[in-house]
């Protein structure tokens, strides 16, 4: 680990390893018990694996701050039902979403392994982090994966100004015979509000046709933002109708709250934000066909063969290529506001 300098723009590198220590003795030091610790410790270090900062180190003070203030129980213990043979349902007890959906897998890969189809309901819970990050390893067990998360809301339906609808992002996993699963993860928004608050964090300003002002003006003033603004969504009314979508999965199909009722991740205002995530698995032997791989091979290297073209997940499997070199490089002042936490206890 190099030394933080003292200079405006001074950044520390770090290795995974330091990431994980860093972020475990932050979170242990906020009040988080081993359950809910070990869960997003394992995300945080994934995500900075996979250059996902805003969902790594630096969405880190928050969490810790949201364990001091009580919008998060962290020695909430989630418990798991099956009201259905192929219904898996967690309840996030008001802790993170992380530890249930560990919880939850188990049971939704063998559902799903069992009759072909599953589903996952989360509710209760806190922000999950990395939406690829979950479906993935359903993925990793031989299955096709969806995942739908809702958030606090941002985002105003087509043609209102109020926001109704969060970021609510959605995510695929495809399993590949060589490679690893493929995975799509996109936020209905432009970009994933959590990349604002970094802007932020480093006092740069954000490109113009990320988010509006209070007024509904285009800005590119992170403050400006994420003090009453709104998030753009992706493609117009087409985001915003995504948005829905992700809103009927994850928040109407889980009993959580609507975004419209979610407490904000940004800030300590309000109780526990109490949101869903609602997952997914499919087998995809039993209906795709004798040729699904060929077939997946065909449509894949559709996209790889053109010039300037990329598959999903491409960079983010670069990033984890280069970090494992490279370790992580964060703000100096990030750093030394997370040894503030880890060295603080709330007793």
């Amino acid at each position: 680990m190099s030394t933080p300098g003292k200079t405006p723009g001074a950044t520390v590198r770090l290795t995974l390893a330091e990431v994980e220590d860093l972020t475990f003795r932050a979170l242990a030091a906020s009040g988080l018990g081993p359950v809910q610790n070990r869960a997003v410790t394992a995300s945080v270090v994934d995500a900075e694996a996979e250059g996902v900062h805003s969902h790594g180190l630096a969405r880190l003070p928050t969490y810790c701050e949201h364990a001091r203030c009580g919008k998060i129980d962290g020695r909430a213990e989630p418990t798991l039902t099956r009201p259905a043979p192929g219904l898996v349902r967690v309840d996030a007890a008001d802790g993170f979403a992380h530890p249930a959906i560990d919880l939850g897998l188990p049971a939704l890969i063998e559902a799903a392994a069992r009759q072909g189809v599953a589903a996952m309901a989360v509710t209760r819970s806190y922000n999950c982090g990395v939406v690829g990050y979950h479906v993935r390893r359903i993925a990793e067990a031989g299955f096709l994966a969806l995942g739908f998360v809702n958030a606090p809301a941002s985002i105003a339906p087509v043609g209102g100004t109020v926001p109704v609808f969060g970021t609510n992002p959605i995510a695929l996993a495809v399993p590949r015979a060589e490679g690893g699963p493929l995975v799509l993860d996109q936020s209905s928004s432009v970009v994933a509000k959590s990349e604002i608050v970094v802007h932020r964090q480093r006092g740069e300003a954000i490109p113009l046709g990320w988010a509006l002002d209070r007024d509904g003006q285009p800005t590119t003033d992170p403050a400006a933002a994420l003090d009453g603004g709104t998030m753009v969504p992706a493609g117009g009314h087409k985001g915003a109708g995504l948005a829905f979508l992700v809103e009927i999965m994850a928040a109407w199909m889980t009993g959580a709250s609507l975004s419209v009722d979610a407490s904000s991740f940004a800030d300590n205002a309000g109780g526990p934000p109490r949101t869903g995530q609602f997952f997914l698995a499919v087998a995809p032997g039993p209906i795709a066909g004798e040729a699904a791989e060929a077939r997946l091979a065909r449509l894949l290297a559709a996209i790889a063969d053109q010039p300037g073209a990329r598959l999903p997940g491409t960079r983010r499997a670069a990033a984890r290529a280069r970090t494992l070199a490279e370790g992580v490089v964060i703000p100096a002042a990030l750093h030394g506001r997370l040894l503030v936490y880890a060295t603080t206890s709330t007793g």
